[in-house]
Parts: C-alpha cells; sequence; structure tokens
C-alpha cells in the first residue's frame, strides 16, 4: 500500500502582476468572481470570510444542488507575493485535510507564472486528475477576471 501523498500540479501564466494574482486568493469579493460561485461552476455562494494572516481561518460556503459546502482551512505561510500555503477541506470531511502551495513567478512589471500543488492523501489518489481539472478551470476564470 502506498503511503506517499499524491499531487494534482497545474500551472497558469497570467497576464498580471504576481501582487495582483496574489491577492485575488485573500479577498473574499475576487473568491467569488472566481474561485466559487456561477462564473465556475452551477452553484451559488452563500458566504465567503476568511482572515488572511498566518493560522487565520477561512470559510467558503456555497450551495451546490441544494446542499451546503463548506470549503474551510487555515493559512500555513503568506510570503506574498511569491507563496501561498493553506490546509483544504470540507468541513463534512474533517479532520482529514490536504494542502495546497501556490507558488508566483514574476514574469515581469504585468505577468506572471503561478504553479499550484494540491498535496493530498494517498486515498485520494482516484481524485487527483479531477482536483487538477478543478484547479485549472479556477485559475482560468481568475485569469479571465483580473485582465
Amino acid at each position: 500500500m502506498n503511503l506517499e501523498p499524491v499531487r494534482a500540479v497545474v500551472t497558469k501564466q497570467f497576464k498580471a502582476s504576481a501582487g495582483r494574482v496574489f491577492d485575488a486568493w485573500l479577498d473574499p469579493d475576487w473568491i467569488g468572481r472566481w474561485m466559487f460561485g456561477p462564473n465556475v461552476r452551477e452553484e451559488q455562494i452563500v458566504r465567503l470570510g476568511c482572515a488572511p494572516h498566518v493560522g487565520g481561518k477561512f470559510s467558503f460556503v456555497v450551495n451546490r444542488g441544494g446542499k451546503e459546502i463548506d470549503h474551510v482551512g487555515e493559512y500555513l505561510e503568506i510570503d506574498r507575493p511569491h507563496c501561498l500555503v493553506f490546509t483544504w477541506a470540507t468541513r463534512e470531511s474533517l479532520p482529514d485535510t490536504s494542502r495546497v502551495v501556490v507558488e508566483i513567478s514574476s514574469l515581469g512589471d504585468d505577468a506572471c507564472e503561478l504553479t499550484l500543488t494540491h498535496v493530498m492523501s494517498p486515498r485520494w489518489a482516484a481524485f487527483v486528475n479531477q482536483a487538477a481539472g478543478s484547479w485549472q478551470k479556477m485559475l482560468d476564470v481568475l485569469a479571465g477576471a483580473i485582465r
């Protein structure tokens, strides 16, 4: 049995500064434009809240198909505009959490590249491609919104 974590990795280039892209991860108004809601999938945003500091928590509640889903986590590292690390789970799956690492490299004043690595327990191995696809879609929506 494999006990090594599994990773979903996606990369996206943006026509925006690293700072603008980084900040979109910590602002509930921006999160509602690209991570959740009808711009991304068939769901309605119920509530988006975060305390964007190391040790701060977030809760992103959406209604999907009549069911409320609360995405929760804690910020582990915030190094603006280069690196953001946080835990990721749904409230119903706690205490099981995964870890998301967002690394942003500047490609000049108005361009950057983001690499997201979602590190999950090996029992989520069958979910890796779906997770990567979901993150890729969200980053595509962010790229369109941040121009």
